[in-house]
């Protein structure tokens, strides 16, 4: 008779998952970990995106030759550039302001908000 893994009434020791996120108590420091990790992330991305705006802006400028399209499309390049890292500066103190006037400061500690909202 064959013995299987599903026959075993008894493991020897603990299962454990691969790596660090295989410990399934510090679950909610690891989903915290991973939403701080994709904020910062698309917060670096949308600086790379800006300098590479900014940059091929001068670049057009520098270019342009006096052309006074080729100007104009090097300055709207620039202003859609600064808007857009504004936009990604002003949307996190934005949404910090919300919370903090609808009574839940805060809000951008997903570890502590999890904390919050999970059963006792």
């Amino acid at each position: 008779m064959k013995n299987y893994l599903t026959q075993s009434t008894t493991l020897n020791g603990t299962i454990n998952g691969i790596g660090p996120l295989g410990e399934p108590a510090d679950a909610e420091n690891r989903f915290a970990q991973i939403i701080s990790t994709a904020i910062g992330l698309i917060t670096l991305i949308a600086f790379i995106w800006f300098l590479f705006t900014l940059i091929g802006g001068a670049i057009g400028i520098i270019s342009a030759g006096g052309d006074k399209g080729k100007l104009e499309d090097a300055r709207g390049r620039i202003t859609t550039g600064v808007i857009g890292v504004v936009i990604v500066i002003a949307g996190m103190f934005i949404v910090d302001l919300i919370a903090r006037i609808l009574g839940i400061p805060g809000i951008l500690n997903i570890g502590a908000m999890i904390n919050i909202i999970s059963p006792p």
